[in-house]
């Protein structure tokens, strides 16, 4: 059996357990809560002087102002721009008057606790448990909440009971042959390192710079070891830190659940390992954290997001994830908007932003048409078929959504070396498939880097600087490595190019009874790398925090020349391909791989820095 078919017979069976396990939650109600059962909810309350925050995070990212880079604290912040007092007192005050229990006030709100009958009672929607991704049960609302007057007057949010499931943007395709130094070998750090012109390691290694990783898994320290003893590098400092969340257990719902345990059948445990490794072997010496959350529902990753800024200790966060924005709207949800859900995320980036925190998450593997047309889940009799639309949160103006390439290196038998030669961004067209269990086919997906034009968010400032096509945000705004080929959705046989060793990048999954090589695709390659590639960036700085790191990426992109050549050139431009819906190819921006891919060390503004050299070489170990 060729490397090929191996990939597409374990892709296959891979591919089937990672889609029923990581996509959106297709419900399935089952009985209603008992009367008397106890919850327990977050209500958050919107930020203050919200004109005079955007105005200060434009005055944080421009160089020309005397606030640049001036970043705030967690406690400046909410002295600031954090929810009124008053407001918190007044939404605790109604909670009492309808029979709930205040457990808590934070600065973004409070917690409070009540039973199922109080809640339907107060907001005018039965609780009940519902069947979600992974088959987890949770507990969802059978309508909107409607708040009362007095609490909705302060634009309070109450996230638990509603939202939606993110799902993984990774695909595992197997495990490879032992031999993985050939043609159509894959790719480990070090080779991403040599041909996208990381500096060398002997000059830039992330050293004082901390990553935090959102997923919902813990790691096997032996994987970390096996993999960067491998590369012959130090393991990096990585950080357990559990995140614990009251309220997702229906059988309890006062219980609080903190973070996943590993599972070699889960494919978070698969995506951490990834994430892992991949901003590691970017950064060596940098601080890696891993919040681990209890699962990827919005109430779980809203509270890793809040616990971040807050503690501020992370620099640079990185998320493999998401889900279609066009999920939050009406018409996906029987009439009901809960673009709200999207706006308090937002309040936590422009937190982080403005403390200095970068995000940045991967764009999706779904081209750019990842979303179920409505009739998917509202059957009409029409053809079922994936629309353009685009994932958050890397659509979030806030964040740095990274797409993906199939990259192109040198091979001489013989030699390690791995230098650029080229990229494409060629999207491989599916088979009609049923991505979240509905039981009906969509036709008409790609998979390929995550890319397009939201319909929630406007265009942010720092866009216009460059031709994006759009009046709204489109993502992504940058990309990297990321594969193709996905195994059994693939129109096969997928077009392969015998010189293009991208199809996977190499990880190590050492858990047994599954140790060994495994290939991987998927735009959680190129999130995390890109992390790795700030976490440098910022050690060049001296420290510095970059924040939104947009603002620089479109400066540089409206002042970088349209050449693809590699000397003092900041982009890869001129990569051709598809997405399904929009073309690459052209000399700027594109919707399919946003500004290109970075020559790092130009990048940097740095072009006089030593720059990796051949895999396992000092300066590439």
């Amino acid at each position: 059996m060729n490397r090929w078919n191996l990939i597409r017979v374990a892709g296959a069976a891979a591919l089937s357990a990672l889609m029923m396990g990581a996509h959106a939650e297709v419900p399935h109600v089952s009985a209603a809560l008992h009367a008397d059962a106890a919850v327990q909810f977050d209500v958050y309350l919107p930020l203050q002087h919200e004109a005079e925050l955007d105005q200060l995070l434009t005055e944080l990212h421009s160089p020309n102002s005397a606030s640049y880079h001036h970043w705030l604290t967690p406690e400046q912040f909410q002295e600031r721009f954090g929810a009124s007092q008053a407001d918190i007192a007044k939404v605790a005050a109604s909670l009492k008057a309808h029979g709930f229990t205040v457990v808590k006030t934070t600065a973004h709100g409070l917690r409070a606790a009540g039973t199922a009958a109080a809640v339907s009672r107060t907001f005018g929607a039965t609780l009940r448990t519902t069947t979600v991704a992974g088959g987890r049960t949770a507990v969802r609302a059978s309508q909107s909440l409607t708040l009362p007057a007095e609490i909705s007057a302060t634009g309070a949010r109450i996230v638990a009971f509603a939202g939606t499931t993110h799902r993984l943007h990774s695909q595992s395709l197997g495990k490879l042959p032992a031999n993985a130094f050939s043609q159509d070998g894959p790719y480990f750090a070090y080779d991403l390192k040599q041909a996208y012109r990381f500096p060398s390691n002997q000059v830039l290694n992330g050293q004082g710079r901390t990553i935090a990783i959102v997923m919902a898994s813990d790691f096997l320290d032996a994987d970390m070891q096996a993999y960067f003893g491998y590369e012959q590098l130090g393991v990096p400092h990585y950080e357990r830190i559990p995140v614990c969340v009251t309220g997702l257990n229906p059988s309890d719902p006062t219980a609080t659940e903190c973070g996943s345990a590993w599972d070699s059948a889960s494919g978070a445990s698969f995506e951490v390992t990834l994430d892992l490794q991949q901003s590691g072997g970017m950064a060596p010496k940098a601080r890696i954290q891993l919040y681990n959350i209890p699962d990827l529902s919005d109430t779980s990753i809203l509270t890793a997001y809040q616990q971040i800024v807050d503690s501020n200790r992370a620099d640079i966060v990185s998320s493999s994830f998401g889900e279609a924005e066009a999920f939050y709207l009406a018409s996906y949800n029987a009439g009901v908007d809960y673009t709200y859900i999207l706006q308090q995320y937002e309040d936590i980036f422009r937190q982080g932003n403005a403390q200095g925190i970068t995000f940045v998450a991967s764009s999706g593997d779904s081209g750019g048409l990842g979303l179920p047309s409505v009739n998917y889940f509202y059957p009409d009799g029409n053809p079922v078929t994936f629309l353009a639309g685009v994932e958050t949160p890397a659509v979030s103006p806030h964040v740095t959504g990274v797409g993906g390439t199939n990259l192109v290196t040198t091979y001489t038998a013989g030699s390690l070396a791995s230098r650029y030669v080229a990229e494409n961004a060629n999207g491989d067209p599916e088979v009609p498939y049923d991505p979240y269990g509905v039981g009906q086919n969509v036709s008409g997906g790609y998979w390929g880097s995550g890319g397009g034009t939201s319909v929630i968010f406007q265009k942010p400032a720092y866009q216009f600087a460059v031709q994006t096509g759009a009046s709204m945000r489109t993502v992504p705004d940058i990309s990297l490595q990321m594969g193709g080929c996905p195994g059994g959705i693939s129109v096969l046989p997928c077009p392969l190019d015998g010189t293009d060793r991208s199809a996977s990048v190499l990880a190590f999954a050492f858990g047994t009874p599954n140790q060994g090589y495994y290939g991987v695709i998927g735009t959680s390659i190129s999130a995390p790398g890109f992390a790795g590639l700030l976490a440098l960036y910022e050690e060049r700085l001296g420290g510095q925090r970059l924040g939104n790191v947009n603002y620089l990426l479109y400066a540089l992109g409206a002042l970088a020349p349209n050449g693809n050549t590699f000397e003092g050139t900041v982009f890869h431009r001129h990569i051709p391909g598809f997405n399904g819906y929009d073309y690459s190819g052209n000399g700027g921006y594109n919707q399919v791989l946003g500004l290109g891919t970075p020559d790092v060390v130009n990048l940097m503004l740095a072009p006089q820095l030593p720059v990796a050299g051949n895999p396992t070489s000092p300066s590439n170990p």
